[in-house]
């Protein structure tokens, strides 16, 4: 238990590492919304998360409890928010301490903001087992290098989702040769790390590379790159845990 313990904490210390310099060398004006790439490719992941909720029968996120787990300045939690979950339903995990200060700083007050890593013993204090109807994962397991941590993250997401519960993710499946912190998580582990999930899987988000270029013509040139499958390297999923959906009113808007 100890072994699993120490490198738990090993992992999330060099992830802390690896975030902290990723930080460091990155261009924030390749991921800000005045980017035309980056604006194209979040507008596209929105249409691709709301068809997929509303065609596996989730139409309320109103009546919904929803965690991100790695949620970063909480980008993703504003759009859930926008499209109807309740704030003091809303909940984010973040093992960055600015991070998580800094969604809290752009959020409603009640939504709850955890920091930490999740897997530490603490954080069972937050989130119940089976208390979940939505959990997002987007971008995190790609930047988790060991193995045995993803599957324990995978578990333990498992068990913070209710019966008939759903895991929505978005990660690229592609290494990324000029990014060492990265690595890609093909549709085959996503599998294995949620055995008993339904997977309902999409090709997302134009290549990087590629759209950059392209929207640096035009951005009318993102759907029609996007268009060809192969050349989108991530994958916007939902992994559904087996259970009822209950039926629920009000549409998402």
């Amino acid at each position: 238990m100890k072994d699993g313990i120490d490198s738990r904490a090993t992992e999330a210390q060099n992830m802390q590492a690896r975030y902290t310099r990723r930080d460091a060398q990155a261009d924030a004006r390749r991921y800000g919304m005045d980017n035309p790439y980056a604006f194209a490719a979040w507008q596209e992941r929105l249409r691709r998360m709301r068809a997929l909720l509303v065609g596996s029968g989730r139409h309320a996120l109103h009546a919904m409890d929803v965690l991100e787990v790695g949620c970063g300045n909480g980008g993703n939690l504003q759009d859930l928010l926008r499209m109807g979950v309740v704030p003091a339903r809303l909940a984010g995990v973040e093992l960055m301490a600015d991070r998580a200060a800094r969604a809290r700083e752009l959020l409603p007050a009640d939504c709850r903001i955890w920091q930490g890593d999740a897997l530490a013993p603490d954080m069972q204090r937050h989130v119940a087992p089976g208390s979940q109807d939505l959990i997002v994962l987007f971008t995190v397991f790609s930047s988790i290098l060991a193995p045995v941590i993803q599957q324990q993250l995978a578990q333990q997401v498992w068990q913070w989702l209710k019966p008939g519960g759903a895991v929505l993710w978005h990660d690229f499946v592609y290494d990324n040769p000029r990014n060492p912190d990265v690595r890609g998580v093909s549709v085959r582990q996503l599998r294995a790390l949620f055995p008993q999930a339904h997977l309902q899987v999409q090709r997302a988000t134009l290549a990087p590379p590629i759209g950059r270029m392209a929207c640096r013509v035009s951005p009318a040139l993102y759907p029609v790159l996007n268009s060809v499958p192969w050349l989108r390297t991530h994958v916007l999923c939902l992994l559904s845990k087996p259970g009822h959906v209950p039926a629920l009113s009000h549409p998402l808007p």
